[in-house]
């Protein structure tokens, strides 16, 4: 089996995203906060074929056992480190890099009151994508003739640059990777609260129908 090379910046990553969830409720005294996002994509929409009975004394409640498929759902979620708390989620079809974007655009447009925002995730591609570049670089009223173009030049020209360019911390809104291989790093992944999510949203669907 052929192993990828190690991240070559995984302590300087590491260190940094300890760094800041150690430092999440100092940071929230000073209006800033420390998200940690990740999505859950497959998460099958059921509905059950009859309602459940409910529960009585001495007996549990019961729950039809046969259900009628919905498609699936992807969820992404933003936990607050130093709440502890779901902050926001968004549930769709698809996990594209237009869903993030408008993810994190709702979430920061419905905390005004947050003045500097910490991001921390994965390192896919949607989570490095030009429309993050451009928003970004719009909110902070960079020039965009300087943003270069995607695969040729400039901040554009790669993730790697577009990476480096969205993990500025002189920006309003500072994205935060974790290493190759280590999504283990991201708070949200070993919450029990993204475990149970999915329990949620099927339950969720039923109360709809």
């Amino acid at each position: 089996m052929v192993e990828s090379p190690p991240d070559e910046k995984f302590d300087e990553k590491t260190k940094n995203i300890c760094w800041l969830y150690e430092q999440a409720q100092n940071l929230r005294t000073k209006g800033e906060r420390i998200i940690s996002i990740d999505e859950m994509t497959g998460i099958q929409a059921l509905e059950r074929q009859a309602p459940d009975k409910p529960i009585k004394p001495g007996q549990p409640i019961k729950r039809e056992f046969e259900y009628i498929r919905h498609g699936t759902q992807t969820l992404i979620a933003s936990f607050d480190i130093s709440s502890g708390k779901i902050l926001h989620e968004s549930i769709g079809q698809t996990r594209t890099e237009l869903d993030f974007m408008t993810h994190v655009q709702q979430m920061v447009k419905a905390n005004p009151q947050i003045k500097k925002w910490h991001l921390v995730m994965d390192c896919l591609n949607t989570h490095q994508s030009e429309s993050l570049v451009r928003w970004i670089a719009s909110n902070d009223e960079i020039p965009v003739m300087i943003l270069g173009k995607k695969g040729q030049s400039g901040i554009l020209e790669s993730m790697a640059t577009r990476a480096e360019f969205l993990n500025n911390p002189e920006h309003k809104i500072v994205f935060y990777y974790t290493p190759k291989h280590c999504s283990w790093l991201n708070q949200i992944v070993l919450s029990q609260l993204f475990a149970t999510l999915p329990i949620v949203l099927s339950q969720l669907v039923e109360s709809d129908e």
